[in-house]
């Protein structure tokens, strides 16, 4: 659950089981009232209907935790904390990092640090759509040692530089604008 329309959904949701939510966060819900297993099986069925998932296992859970984090610190921060990223994430879900690690790849099937850099490479191609900042601005914002670091990983994820990237969306306004 990451977008206000998301959020949203999942509030409407319990109001049509007659449930006030006292907070919806990324992930997580909290309601007033019990809430009965019946209930529950009609919320996560509506859910599923609506592309979301209700998650009861303590170990998706803590995978949710750990994704949300990311999520927030690579899309929603100004700028990325000037601490490591496993001591970020630890400090944020108060556990140990070797614990959320293990527990993040055997859930995901791949690191926590191969889940951020998808996720900062996603936030690069965001910014260099936008056309606001440079490579330099970029690579700063996200933390990368240099602009060649940023631009060797976002070739190996994406198969293009970051240059190129940006220049193929200039060919679409171009093409857009000659329709």
């Amino acid at each position: 659950m990451v977008s206000l329309r998301c959020k949203m959904f999942v509030r409407d949701e319990l109001q049509k089981l007659g449930q006030n939510s006292v907070s919806v966060e990324l992930g997580m819900v909290e309601v007033q009232d019990d809430i009965t297993d019946e209930q529950i099986e009609t919320f996560a069925k509506n859910l599923r209907k609506g592309g979301l998932e209700l998650l009861d296992d303590k170990r998706n859970i803590l995978v949710e935790k750990i994704k949300n984090a990311i999520i927030e610190m690579v899309h929603f921060a100004d700028e990325l904390p000037k601490v490591n990223d496993s001591d970020y994430i630890s400090g944020k879900l108060g556990y140990d990092y070797t614990y959320l690690s293990n527990t993040f790849s055997e859930v995901k099937g791949i690191t926590i640090q191969q889940y951020i850099i998808k996720h900062k490479i996603e936030r690069v191609k965001e910014l260099l759509l936008y056309d606001e900042l440079t490579l330099t601005e970029i690579a700063w914002k996200l933390d990368y040692s240099s602009v060649a670091h940023l631009s060797n990983q976002f070739k190996k994820v994406t198969g293009l530089t970051p240059t190129y990237f940006k220049e193929m969306k200039n060919k679409r306004e171009k093409n857009l604008e000659n329709l």
